[in-house]
């Protein structure tokens, strides 16, 4: 029965598969009397003001999209692990300290380099073929929480794409998951259409992982941007440090593992995007404006 899953699964992260339904529930999308974009357009035309927009708005995917590591990466590691036959889960406190590391390969890669590998895998050839095994199963495991409706979007997330949507600011993802379990993520929690609006750069597209820039700045250079007019949304200290040394604003908005970490080069930082985007503690598109107006400010002082 898990092979049946997993390989329609595989399907999906393979591109063999037409498409999916998701079955994920209302609660975790737009809801309202409006659509998406109506209602953004009344909260932002709104007093009739206007405000500096970004050049480009940029989202990590785990911990900004979805508080997906604890519950959702995590787990998927262990059971990898367990198809396998490996004696090895990682608890929650210890998956936290690994999160350092940034993608899959390098962390199971880093945790054995420290622990000591599996009998199976003695030489490098055969603790690289392990790695990329249970990462691609593990990534099959992921895909499939996603689809059965384990994993809902955080808060304010749809709001804020809707928002940038109608203003025609562009939208990527930039992320050290791999590239299908991104696309799936957004594809399945926001729908084909919104999927359309967004630049996908994930996984094994850069050689070097945040905390490096290199996702960063091959998102700039694609989408030929000035680092300086561009916000991003990251979660972590690595995703902020790989963000600010590619030049560009960082907002910050916590997730489960990442409260107590070092955000003093933020731009802001805030628990969450918020959901009603009249309120104060909600980020909206004015409040990145108001991050682009400072930095020009500080630049021509």
């Amino acid at each position: 029965m898990l092979g049946l899953a997993l390989a329609g699964v595989l399907a999906i992260i393979c591109g063999k598969a037409d498409g999916f339904a998701s079955p994920i529930k209302m609660s975790h999308r737009w809801s309202g009397s409006t659509s998406p974009l109506e209602a953004v357009e009344s909260s932002s035309t709104a007093g009739g003001q206007t405000e500096d927009l970004p050049q480009a708005l940029i989202f990590d995917c785990d911990g900004v999209l979805a508080d997906t590591e604890r519950d959702g990466h995590r787990p998927a590691f262990n059971s990898a692990f367990k198809i396998k036959n490996l004696d090895c889960e990682w608890s929650v406190e210890l998956y936290g300290k690994l999160l350092s590391v940034g993608g899959g390969k390098e962390r199971m890669t880093a945790h054995w380099d420290e622990v000591g590998w599996p009998d199976c895998a003695k030489t490098a050839d055969e603790r690289s073929v392990l790695v990329k095994e249970l990462h691609l199963l593990k990534t099959a495991l992921f895909n499939q929480a996603v689809v059965d409706g384990e994993i809902p979007l955080r808060t304010g997330v749809i709001r804020l794409v809707d928002e940038a949507i109608y203003r025609k600011v562009p939208l990527a993802v930039c992320s050290t998951s791999n590239d299908k379990a991104v696309t799936n993520l957004v594809k399945t929690l926001m729908g084909k259409e919104r999927l359309e609006r967004m630049q996908i750069f994930a996984g094994d597209i850069v050689e070097k992982k945040k905390p490096n820039p290199d996702i960063y700045d091959l998102a700039k250079d694609t989408m030929g941007l000035d680092p300086a007019r561009v916000v991003v949304i990251e979660d972590s200290h690595i995703g902020l440090t790989a963000a600010k040394a590619a030049g560009m604003n960082c907002l910050v908005t916590k997730s489960s593992y990442t409260g107590d970490e070092d955000f003093s080069a933020a731009d802001q930082v805030t628990e969450e995007l918020g959901e009603d985007g009249e309120a104060s503690t909600s980020v909206t598109l004015a409040t990145l404006g108001a991050i682009l107006r400072e930095r020009a400010s500080a630049a021509s002082s």
